[in-house]
């Protein structure tokens, strides 16, 4: 299938051109707990969810780089369609790594959407031609737009030790069970799935130790450098650009209410002409620089690696991880800053810098990128210790 790639220019042209809509579609993905239908239509018109879809399926094989600042784009208008979006991009890169006959099953539907998970929270005992698979997996972002779902669990094989195995299922063989009721990321739809007795054929299951050392199945994407990377290296980058994007929609929305804002009981008029502001807005803005550093550092570093095809070091596989919490870290901290010097009226419901701040405290608490864990990751292996996880 012969594919024209737009540049990266103009796909980040075309999240940002989506912006307004985003914004107007926010409150109703809050209140109804998962990305309005016209948002994903207007996302798949972008090619957003072409990004990670190998050229010969039409997708465009997009660098992390790209993805980092199309999410950007995305997360000024609506955190929840900008982690919905970073989070498809996750497993669609997984799904690249199977076999080709598995993938030609998978991208067989046009801007196909894939959601997962990294948690082995189920069960799975091989039998002839595959595995059954009996579990449930919580926060599945997107799950309710998705067509496959990418799972984990830990397979028991008859005397040997157990490994955790990932496994590729259309979302049609799942139970979704609508548990998302959060106070943070309220329209990502992060519901649960269900397997019950479910079969998967042994060419849809790969070990995840695979995954996670940066080897394939694949023969026709195996030298094609976007997919010839370990996993959370490219996790932690594709990651990056909705948490910059969150924070960078939070300056965006208070210096749009800032000329007609008064500081109530005191002297201003205007908000604007206070010193106070004006150190509160500097501060913030230089947060969201040193948020964006590592963004951008994190996906310069995947993509370098990539290109190389040089083999990754222990220490660089942790920065990725460490790079992905400070920014986290800093975009929060900004995201504070502006929150605090938004005033009483900002608890209304219609006033969006509340909800992004309720947007980042839940990103904050994720498990693979909470900035304390990641850290301590970092500075273990900067000890010379062997790290205590293989999510690395």
């Amino acid at each position: 299938m012969a594919t024209t790639v737009p540049t990266r220019d103009e796909l980040v042209r075309k999240a940002t051109d989506l912006i307004p809509l985003l914004r107007k579609h926010a409150p109703w993905a809050e209140k109804n707990r998962r990305l309005h239908d016209e948002v994903i239509e207007a996302l798949t018109d972008a090619g957003v969810f072409k990004l990670r879809r190998p050229k010969h399926f039409g997708g465009y094989e997009a660098d992390t780089r790209t993805l980092t600042e199309v999410a950007t784009a995305l997360g000024r208008g609506c955190s929840s369609t900008a982690w919905v979006t970073s989070v498809y991009w996750i497993p669609t890169w997984m799904a690249c790594q199977f076999p080709d006959e598995v993938q030609e099953e998978v991208f067989a539907t046009p801007d196909a959407r894939v959601c997962g998970t990294l948690s082995p929270s189920a069960m799975a005992a091989p039998v002839e031609g595959g595995i059954v698979v009996n579990g449930k997996w919580g926060f599945i972002s997107g799950a309710h737009h998705a067509q496959w779902q990418e799972i984990i669990a830990i397979l028991v094989p008859p005397g040997g030790e157990p490994y955790p195995v990932m496994a590729l299922v259309p979302m049609s063989d799942l139970l979704v069970v609508d548990d998302w009721d959060t106070s943070g990321l309220r329209g990502t739809g992060s519901v649960s799935t269900v397997a019950k007795d479910l079969f998967v054929p042994a060419a849809r299951v790969l070990p995840l130790p695979v995954l996670l050392s940066g080897q394939t199945a694949s023969q026709r994407n195996g030298d094609t450098p976007i997919y010839r990377a370990p996993l959370m290296p490219v996790a932690a980058a594709s990651s990056t650009g909705a948490i910059v994007g969150m924070a960078k929609g939070a300056m965006d929305v208070f210096l749009e209410r800032l000329p007609d804002r008064k500081i109530t009981y005191t002297g201003y008029d205007s908000q604007r002409e206070a010193p106070i502001t004006h150190f509160q807005v500097a501060e913030a803005a230089l947060k969201i620089d040193e948020a964006e550093f590592h963004a951008w550092r994190t996906a310069n570093l995947v993509d370098g690696k990539c290109a190389e095809g040089t083999e990754w070091k222990l220490e660089e596989r942790a920065k990725t991880r460490a790079d992905v919490g400070s920014v986290i870290r800093l975009a929060k901290d900004a995201i504070d800053v502006l929150n605090t010097a938004s005033g009483g009226s900002s608890i209304y419901s219609g006033i969006p810098i509340q909800r992004i701040n309720r947007d980042i405290q839940a990103v904050n608490l994720h498990a693979l990128m909470h900035p304390n864990t990641n850290l301590e990751l970092y500075g273990r292996i900067l000890c010379g210790l062997e790290p205590n996880t293989l999510y690395i």
